[in-house]
């Protein structure tokens, strides 16, 4: 039996980055909670199967670093899914893997515009649709990498740092309106965005977590849904932690 069966039910979620990874780990476990999920993600043909697989009610396939489009599609969600309580922005991509003396400027941008730029427009888009209706959660996944910075990999350490700012600053302004914004920093994990990494930075990256492994999707997908849910009530403006031990603060 599962416990949290109807702890989503009457919520309808935004879930970016959600055709893979995270993203669509979280949006399966909220519609099988009872919640309807609208899948946004850069990938049609990815989008429109995880749509099938986990049930989705509504994709739309997007650039989130396009703020014109982030603005029309949550319009147009908001309208299908009779409102917006939940926004877990987790799109995102690695960039190059080099030193910063060599790092391509082209790559430095995209990575910003995704990543950082990306979660502002989600959350610009989607935060007055919850002010009005006095309730939201907002979860945006950050990384360990934003909090101790991985060598060979500044623009993904700076985007990430930047979503922590950013968010604190949000749950900040949000405090006692009913809407909750939280950030989430995980360890490296199993997931799709690992395949745009060297094996030599992802031994790198395990090498620094104490528990010796890398971290299971399903093991963030757990956190977020406690961030993303009505149990989450008193923590705001914050990050929570799925490391393995990795992260000092």
């Amino acid at each position: 039996m599962n416990a949290y069966r109807d702890r989503f039910a009457g919520r309808a979620a935004v879930v970016t980055g959600g055709a893979s990874g995270l993203g669509k780990a979280a949006a399966a476990r909220i519609v099988a909670e009872g919640g309807k999920v609208a899948l946004w993600d850069l990938n049609a043909d990815a989008l429109k199967a995880a749509a099938e697989e986990i049930g989705a009610s509504h994709v739309v396939a997007l650039d989130v670093a396009d703020a014109d489009a982030v603005a029309a599609a949550a319009e147009q969600t908001h309208r299908l899914l009779g409102g917006i309580d939940i926004l877990i922005a987790s799109a995102g991509i690695t960039g190059a893997t080099v030193p910063v003396q060599d790092f391509p400027l082209d790559s430095w941008r995209r990575v910003i515009d995704i990543n950082l730029n990306g979660v502002f427009y989600c959350c610009r888009a989607i935060t007055p649709f919850m002010l009005k209706a006095g309730y939201g959660r907002i979860v945006n996944v950050a990384s360990v990498a934003g909090k101790e910075g991985n060598p060979n990999a500044s623009a993904y350490s700076a985007s990430k740092a930047g979503v922590i700012g950013f968010t604190k600053s949000l749950g900040k302004e949000l405090a006692g309106k009913g809407v909750i914004a939280n950030s989430l920093t995980p360890a490296t994990f199993e997931s799709p965005i690992l395949e745009q990494l060297p094996q030599s930075q992802v031994d790198y990256m395990r090498s620094k977590i104490p528990m010796g492994r890398l971290g299971e999707v399903d093991e963030s997908a757990a956190m977020v849904c406690f961030m993303a849910s009505e149990e989450c009530s008193f923590t705001t403006a914050s990050t929570f932690d799925t490391s393995g031990g990795r992260t000092t603060y």
